[in-house]
């Protein structure tokens, strides 16, 4: 063997704990670096792509294991840089993942390479198909009629063979066939990514004259009107462009004529127009309308950007904490014209894809084409581009984006120059990824990230999370405060309806109070818009029968199900599990099944019938499914066309409309008393959040809040806005009873579908931790829903002192969770370990 080979260390987008070591082929040895795509075998017969991490030179002179080579090296330069594999190693460590499963959150798609299994003939099969059943038989004869079958396609095939209720496993059937040489598998490997690609048209060397040019027209005239017209169409569009005889899109010609592709081919071979195909990119290029230049401060706002340039000095992260409608997006603005003139880049955060839309419309009109947009409604191919135009950014150059707005995600992208962050609405927990690995805090992740550049991080909020305004008193962060709101306009009205009085003699008090239904009737006559906010979506949160209780459950999770009457169906949250709506009681049989509570499609049907004059619609995740449904909604509040927005949490954040003068919210109740640490402080938030949306521009506004618990004191602190008191109050509860900011968190979820392995298990790891953390472990305990899409979830607690070593802590968590996968009986238990889950 020779020892002097090189190996490459990669890591591949799979749950594993560790990169694996591949040789490196001698044609690629010379230009194969760290950071860059590779196609890989992994396992007897398949293929991924993953990154090369690490490379080195081969001296083993014998192995335990036999290592396989690179086949593919999939671009000519590093996809990641070293500073993203720094801070996905950091990400790896401190939220306990497989590295694999960082880099799989991180790619876009189509990046992510794998080969795909197809069922061909064998060469040596006879012919015979005596000893095969039917379900064999027919996978054959689809053979012989196509070259190949994917497993979907003949899994296909073989379940119209299945009269069970049950699906039957195809693998049985292929490894008997592959067996009997009727058939083999092949791994093909595919890159999904494809380039956009574009036909231009110009006109030749020999016709850029006049004279040329005057001549074919006069042929052209007598003989071929549709080629000339065809040649009218270029130059129309080419008084667009600066150059005499533009490249210009083919497309872009065909909208100013009706001619066919068969005039265009008759002009090429005559040699009169060239087409060339290129790659263009998906995303289109905006001009700015406006410079941040010209963003005139008040004295107010002023101060602030001062002060927050002084912090920079001392500080690498600095709070704002404004109130609403305080100015304070004009003035990081300010500061992201400095970054930028410096020839650095500046990633701005938002939480929800539906801030995205007014955000980027008013950072184009400053910043124009410089401006990029990361997040999940953009397709693979968009991501990819916007990828690879960062990458492109660097200190040589001009290409790429100077200004990347994006949700959490945006910390993956291969930054070179970063010396910006700014994380707006921080407090917001749409930052935290719960639902797969890793389970990252976005703005926490994004202060590690500046770290790594050298950047400033500037977090901004109305309504700071506590342990940020506890991090700014300490002097941990630098701190600046903005109080008045642009305009010297009023902080809005605030009028809390108590739902008791509503009630009348043994009736349910009505979904909407007759102060509400007054307030929205006075804005509409003022011809202003009214915002209303209901938490849950869906029409009623659960049917129950009056006679005996029953409530209709999902039946892969312990929920009820949230009656949908735009589907006509019952609906599981959790699972996506629907029925069909229930007449009668099926334990009972009575017919007396009622609706108990309400969603935002009943609030929006009560508006219409209190108010069918007004144009009224719903933004919640029903309509908003669709890649540009959030874009559409608010361009018509924003231009007038919709008279009431009735949403869930996604209307009260950060959005800025001048004509809101009314803000609802049907019920304050369904975050206080829901069972979490931190439920005062959202619902604090939530309140004030909404309350900003009204009266941000010439008059005062108003909020009306319904709730059954009007003394309550998020409530009464959200009504005055005294973000200080809430904050005194909840840092005293949190440390009687030791909650952040006062320790960490780590939340450790034990699954299984059988309840007694489930409980089991979760004992045995709490065992297991107890015996080397002591005291700091609590649990296991079920959680508020104990089962969720057919998963028993039993949780183990861990508080850790601040002053403790946290990843001395986490080590022994991470050996103890070895130990644990060692034990057989519980091979088949999923652990999810969840850091900071909050």
């Amino acid at each position: 063997m020779n020892n002097n080979r090189l190996l490459a260390k990669v890591i591949l987008p799979l749950p594993v704990r560790d990169a694996y070591s591949y040789y490196v082929p001698d044609d690629i040895a010379g230009v194969l670096a760290v950071g860059m795509l590779v196609v890989v075998p992994f396992g007897s017969r398949k293929y991924y792509s993953g990154i090369v991490t690490d490379i080195t030179t081969d001296t083993a002179k014998e192995k335990s294991y036999s290592v396989k080579s690179i086949l593919l090296m999939l671009d000519e330069r590093p996809t990641i840089t070293t500073r993203q594999l720094q801070f996905l190693e950091w990400m790896t460590k401190y939220y306990i993942a497989y590295p694999g499963d960082v880099l799989n959150n991180a790619l876009p798609s189509m990046f992510k390479i794998a080969s795909e299994t197809y069922i061909t003939m064998h060469p040596d099969f006879s012919g015979e198909i005596t000893d095969l059943c039917e379900a064999e038989i027919d996978l054959v004869t689809a053979l012989n009629n196509s070259e190949r079958l994917s497993v979907s396609q003949a899994d296909a095939i073989i379940q119209l063979h299945n009269t069970t209720t049950k699906p039957v496993s195809i693998f049985k059937y292929i490894k008997h066939l592959i067996q009997s040489c009727v058939i083999e598998l092949q791994e093909e490997v595919r890159n999904p990514y494809k380039p956009r690609i574009e036909e231009f048209v110009t006109i030749t060397e020999p016709y850029r004259n006049d004279k040329a040019m005057n001549e074919l027209f006069d042929n052209l005239q007598k003989r071929a009107f549709k080629q000339m017209e065809f040649l009218l169409a270029y130059f129309r569009c080419a008084q667009d462009y600066a150059d005499e005889y533009p490249e210009i899109q083919k497309k872009d010609i065909f909208n100013h004529t009706d001619t066919n592709r068969t005039v265009i081919d008759t002009l090429q071979r005559k040699g009169i127009i060239e087409i060339t195909a290129k790659k263009i990119g998906r995303i289109t290029a905006t001009e700015a309308t406006d410079t941040a230049r010209n963003i005139v401060l008040s004295e107010a706002q002023q101060k602030a950007a001062d002060s927050i340039i002084k912090s920079f000095e001392t500080n690498d992260v600095t709070l704002l904490y404004g109130i609403a409608a305080s100015g304070k997006t004009e003035i990081y603005f300010k500061l992201m014209q400095q970054v930028i003139s410096q020839g650095k880049q500046v990633l701005l955060m938002v939480p929800e894809i539906a801030l995205t839309t007014q955000t980027v419309e008013r950072t184009i009109k400053y910043f124009g084409c410089k401006v990029g947009v990361y997040h999940s409604k953009y397709n693979h191919n968009e991501r990819v581009e916007i990828w690879n135009s960062v990458l492109d950014n660097n200190n040589d150059s001009n290409t790429g984006y100077s200004v990347i707005i994006g949700s959490r995600s945006a910390v993956y992208l291969p930054f070179s120059n970063l010396g910006l962050i700014i994380i707006d609405e921080e407090h917001d927990y749409s930052y935290k990824q719960s639902d797969v690995s890793p389970r990252f805090n976005g703005r926490d992740s994004a202060i590690l990230l500046a770290q790594l550049h050298s950047a400033k991080v500037l977090l901004v909020s109305a309504t700071p999370s506590i342990e940020t305004y506890y991090n700014a008193k300490r002097s941990k962060y630098g701190f600046v405060k903005l109080m008045e709101r642009y305009g010297g306009i009023e902080l809005p009205e605030t009028i809390v309806v108590d739902m008791k009085r509503e009630c009348r003699k043994g009736v349910d008090a009505p979904l909407l109070s007759e102060t509400m239904i007054e307030a929205v009737k006075e804005s509409l006559y003022k011809k202003k818009q009214v915002l209303v906010f209901q938490n849950r979506r869906g029409f009623a949160l659960r049917i129950v029968c009056e006679v005996c209780g029953w409530v209709p459950q999902c039946t892969h999770c312990d929920v009820s199900l949230t009656y949908h009457k735009v589907f006509n169906q019952m609906r599981c949250h959790y699972c996506g599990f629907h029925t069909s709506v229930p007449t009668i009681c099926p334990q009972c049989h009575s017919d007396k099944v009622i609706m108990k509570g309400y969603g935002t499609e009943q609030v929006e049907e009560e508006l219409a019938n209190a108010f069918p004059e007004a144009v009224i619609k719903r933004m919640d995740l029903d309509t908003t499914r669709r890649k540009n449904a959030f874009s559409a909604l608010l361009s018509e509040f924003s231009i007038g066309k919709i008279d009431i927005l009735v949403g869930t949490q996604m209307i009260t954040k950060g959005l800025d409309f001048d004509n809101v003068n009314l803000a609802c919210m049907v019920s304050a109740d369904d975050s206080l008393y829901y069972p979490d640490f931190r439920s005062f402080e959202k619902s604090f938030q939530q309140i004030c959040q909404l309350s900003g949306r009204s009266g941000r521009k010439s008059e005062r506004g108003k909020v009306i809040i319904q709730t059954y618990s009007p003394h309550h004191p998020a409530i009464m602190y959200a009504v005055n806005n005294d973000y200080e008191k809430m904050y005194i109050s909840q840092l005293s509860e949190r440390r009687m009873h030791n909650y952040p900011p006062f320790c960490r968190l780590i939340v450790i979820q034990i699954r299984h579908k059988d309840y007694k392995i489930t409980n089991q298990a979760a004992k045995v790891f709490a065992d297991m931790l107890k015996e080397t953390l002591g005291n700091r472990v609590l649990g296991p305990e079920y959680g508020h829903i104990p089962r969720i899409n057919n998963n028993y979830i039993k949780n183990i607690m861990i508080k850790i002192e601040r002053n403790a070593n946290f990843s001395t802590i986490k080590k022994s968590l991470v050996d103890c969770y070895g130990v644990f996968l060692s034990k057989t009986d519980y091979k088949s238990v999923r652990v999810i370990v969840d850091v900071d889950p909050y």
